[in-house]
């Protein structure tokens, strides 16, 4: 999917919002163990129940990764349920060295090689740019960059001064030159909205994914306010806020609820 395909989904849905598919088979709702795939039976109601409200789903590779061949065959199954309406994002956090990050890239990105079609990855950037340049090099496909993360580790090392600038600035401007606004992206945490401001400054046209949003804490206003660009450059990941408001037979309804009263707030700051 293209920058301009995803803007028009954008401002048709009056929505920058990804729903999260963390879809956990202890925590779903227990009616669903009956089914042949309950993981799948879920990501489907979800999917029906949300896909008017978002533009964009995530699906979290390790969820289904922890499940072996039966968690793959989930995965590939939600994913072709997607419509092709939607930016579908595996969140693998790859990167490793040039000729294997170009097998993570083949693997999420090519559909003749793995059968999986997604539009874009995660991808770690500590080993440096031909870590990330595989991933890159696919038409149409996004590498999403981790910037600045929600997790309390963050601290470790992305808020550490390396010299006179944070890790994750220098992370941020390094990387920011392997690609373009058109097919990078950048993780920027919910739970860091103080830092948006100064990010923008450093990558002012980039899209940012941002996760943390709902059960982590995160501010949607904080965030729209500090960091919507003239084509918006959003996405917000909300997961567990949606997919789990409820654990029993109206699982759906209720995420189809939630996800609505994001996109109504979007769409107030969209306008703003």
């Amino acid at each position: 999917m293209t920058r301009q395909q995803l803007v028009e989904q954008i401002h048709q849905k009056h929505s920058y919002l990804c729903v999260g598919l963390d879809s956990d088979i202890k925590k779903i709702p227990k009616h669903l163990l009956s089914y042949e795939d309950p993981v799948y039976e879920f990501n489907k109601q979800i999917i029906d129940a949300t896909k008017g409200h978002c533009v964009s789903y995530k699906i979290n590779t390790a969820f289904y990764e922890a499940r072996g061949v039966k968690g793959w065959e989930t995965l590939m199954k939600t994913q072709d349920y997607i419509p092709s309406t939607h930016f579908r994002i595996a969140d693998a956090k790859r990167g490793d060295i040039g000729n294997t990050s170009l097998q993570y890239a083949r693997a999420f990105f090519d559909p003749g090689s793995s059968g999986m079609d997604f539009d874009a990855i995660t991808v770690a950037p500590y080993m440096g740019e031909d870590s990330v340049k595989p991933f890159l090099d696919f038409k149409n496909k996004w590498a999403i960059v981790l910037g600045l993360t929600s997790n309390p580790g963050a601290k470790d090392f992305e808020l550490q001064k390396t010299g006179e600038e944070f890790l994750y600035e220098k992370v941020l401007k390094t990387v920011a030159h392997w690609g373009t606004a058109e097919n990078l992206m950048f993780v920027i945490g919910a739970t860091q909205p103080e830092e948006f401001i100064n990010i923008r400054k450093i990558i002012p046209d980039h899209f940012l994914l941002v996760p943390g949003v709902g059960a982590q804490g995160g501010s949607l206003k904080d965030i729209s306010e500090k960091a919507i660009i003239h084509d918006c450059g959003l996405l917000v990941n909300v997961s567990r806020s949606i997919i789990y408001a409820s654990g029993k037979e109206d699982f759906a309804e209720k995420a189809g609820k939630i996800a609505k009263e994001y996109q109504m707030e979007m769409k107030e700051y969209l306008r703003g």
